[in-house]
């Protein structure tokens, strides 16, 4: 694992413990020697990230739309910045140049590429672990939701395991490094509709 996708919020959210936690989390990837690679944003807690992990040495890579760039969101000290046309190819590109992703708090957008990533790889369509950094309980409520759906038959408990869950970021970046991944077997098979069934 060498590059780390990051999604967070454009948002600070209330309270100092979700800048904190991703100052935290950001210093300790770049004492990993890895590279972050996120939305390329200056704003909220992708400002954060992007900041502290280059104020303690580390590499960051932005990914960041046009239309964003021209709102002058877009972060200008980063190690690299890539421009792209389109949301859809912000997430292709950052997908592409990660080995991992994690999710910290944040809005619509954050929940949206963590899902889509983590959804992936339970298909198979990618083999990049998933984590999220539990900060001050703000992941409680939908942690909880998440074992609902397993229990009620929703999503496997292997499937609901690829999800990689700590509060302490080294604990959850270790996580990472030794995640296994997913046989890249079916996730599910569909069963037969009720007119195969009585053939």
């Amino acid at each position: 694992m060498k590059n780390l996708g990051v999604f967070c919020g454009s948002h600070s959210g209330r309270g100092e413990v979700y800048r904190s936690a991703a100052d935290e989390f950001a210093r300790e990837v770049a004492r990993r020697g890895l590279t972050i690679v996120y939305g390329g944003g200056n704003v909220g807690l992708m400002g954060v990230v992007a900041d502290a992990a280059l104020a303690a040495g580390g590499r960051v890579i932005g990914v960041l739309p046009r239309f964003l760039q021209e709102r002058e969101l877009g972060h200008a000290a980063l190690t690299e910045l890539h421009l792209v046309d389109s949301m859809h190819e912000r997430k292709a590109k950052m997908a592409e140049l990660s080995d991992a992703f994690v999710a910290l708090p944040g809005g619509l957008g954050t929940l949206e590429e963590l899902f889509e990533a983590w959804t992936w790889m339970q298909l198979g369509l990618q083999h990049k672990p998933c984590g999220l950094l539990a900060v001050g309980g703000f992941f409680d409520p939908l942690l909880a939701f998440l074992d609902r759906t397993s229990e009620e038959g929703f999503v496997t408990a292997n499937h609901r395991a690829l999800l990689k869950v700590a509060s302490d970021p080294a604990v959850l970046l270790s996580k990472l490094a030794s995640a296994v991944p997913p046989a890249a077997a079916p996730p599910f098979s569909v069963p037969p509709s009720s007119a195969e069934s009585r053939l």
